[in-house]
């Protein structure tokens, strides 16, 4: 990851415990590589030692028969069930994997046991710095089936929260990747019940018994199972004249797929794991912290509650400032500023994300405005379904409706955050908003046209 640290971040639904990519070192060496679909690509590689991620990315891409394009559209990742690693093309896996243990002591907070235990695998996953508009201009069909399993598997363990209409309509997309095209009767809703979780996100799978959960429902609704995805099966359109052959066929839905994943504000992102304050509540003002996902994007930064599967915080580069706490300083955290109000004031509202992978995170956002900064002007324009072009570039409404919804998992939820509020000096309070050159942090894109506003403080303000 050429121009920023490694790229760490929460481990992903398709990583499995302990699998070993090495099974000798010597002259020779017995390579395992896995693909999103859990496959496994082996190569038997000389002078491992030494061997760079770039040379190993060029023999996977040689095996699996791939084009060009695939050199910028995928990666090689270290992935464990700690800790996930992007690596940039110098880099010599076997040599970052034997530095394993002492990356999970500085990145992770896991028991020294689990350290002790953990091993990553290699695997072969998307590029974070892939541009969602490269990615329409696809057309090998090996490609898109691998980018398509990589996002399903991230749907499927809502990684990328779905609303229920979404995650059908995937869903379906999935169905008749799997099972053909819709035929009445064929598949049945108890068919289909069987194997749900091959279609459908597991909370969206799970029958609750009893008042509780029928009031819990974690944002689910009536109807919501088999049903609603034969439903939705049956209204997925065939293309034309590409039945006579399965593969080529399959094409066409792998990019739907695709298309409706990239209506999602965070897909292509790296994910993070961290916490942040509960906001008081009673009158004991109990808090305490939840855990949290930090999905970042060439777009932008979003914030993901990891239990009730919805978006917390989601601000485009151009809405935020940033900066990090190291351990050395007080804590490892992230910090997030950007616009809000107050009781119908505006106000600069400050974020802490309490995570070890806190530099980790800081460089990629620094890393991802440089990229949008040396990219065309054009670029915003180019994305047909991109979550966070540049002000005044954004696309038609009518592209992204699912995010108009009211409460939509992917809106933000403001209210669920605790923030603080301040001033220039720092004071914590409510009704003051600073001029933008007053802000904690001087990190930010400067584009001249950022959404954020400069708001002169009146007098009357600035006493408070």
């Amino acid at each position: 990851m050429d121009g920023t640290e490694d790229n760490a971040g929460q481990p992903g639904p398709a990583d499995r415990s302990h699998r070993s990519s090495v099974s000798s070192v010597g002259a020779r060496a017995d390579v395992l590589v896995y693909l999103a679909d859990d496959t496994v690509v082996p190569l038997a590689m000389e002078n491992l030692p030494s061997l760079t991620a770039h040379e190993l990315h060029q023999t996977v891409r040689e095996v699996l028969q791939l084009p060009d394009v695939a050199l910028d559209a995928f990666a090689l990742w270290l992935v464990s069930p700690l800790l996930e690693v992007q690596l940039k093309p110098k880099h010599q896996p076997y040599k970052l994997g034997r530095q394993w243990q002492e990356l999970l002591l500085r990145f992770t907070d896991a028991p020294d046991d689990d350290v002790a235990m953990d091993e990553p695998s290699l695997q072969f996953r998307r590029n974070v710095f892939f541009p969602k508009r490269r990615e329409l201009q696809i057309h090998d069909k090996e490609v898109l089936r691998l980018l398509y399993e990589e996002a399903k598997s991230n749907v499927l363990a809502a990684r990328y929260p779905c609303d229920v209409e979404d995650c059908e309509a995937l869903g379906a997309l999935v169905c008749r990747v799997q099972l053909g095209p819709y035929q009445p009767g064929q598949p049945t809703a108890c068919a289909l019940r069987e194997k749900l979780d091959s279609f459908l996100p597991a909370h969206l799978c799970k029958r609750g018994h009893g008042l509780f959960a029928a009031l819990r429902g974690r944002g689910t609704k009536a109807g919501t199972g088999e049903q609603g995805l034969l439903n939705a099966y049956s209204r997925v359109k065939e293309v034309a004249g590409s039945e006579s052959e399965h593969e080529a066929s399959l094409s066409p839905h792998y990019r739907a797929y695709l298309l409706k994943c990239h209506e999602l504000p965070f897909y292509g992102s790296a994910f993070f794991h961290g916490e942040i304050d509960k906001p008081a509540q009673g009158f004991l003002h109990r808090g305490g912290q939840k855990p949290v996902s930090v999905a970042i994007s060439l777009e932008g930064v979003h914030v993901i509650d990891s239990r009730e599967k919805h978006v917390l915080l989601g601000l485009r580069f151009q809405e935020l400032s940033w900066d990090h706490t190291s351990p050395e300083e007080e804590e490892s955290a992230l910090w997030l500023e950007f616009d809000g109000d107050s009781e119908g004031t505006p106000v600069n509202k400050l974020l802490k994300v309490y995570s070890k992978q806190a530099e980790l995170m800081s460089s990629l956002i620094e890393y991802c405005i440089e990229l949008s900064q040396a990219a065309e002007p054009a670029t915003p324009q180019e994305s047909a379904a991109g979550a966070a072009s540049a002000p005044g570039n954004s696309p038609p409404a009518t592209q992204r409706p699912q995010l108009r919804r009211q409460g939509s998992v992917v809106c933000s939820r403001i209210q669920h955050l605790s923030t603080i509020d301040y001033v220039e000096e720092g004071e914590q309070i409510k009704r003051v908003k600073p001029k933008r050159s007053t802000s904690f942090f001087s990190r930010q894109l400067s584009l001249g046209q950022g959404s954020y506003t400069v708001v002169q403080p009146t007098e009357s303000l600035e006493q408070g």
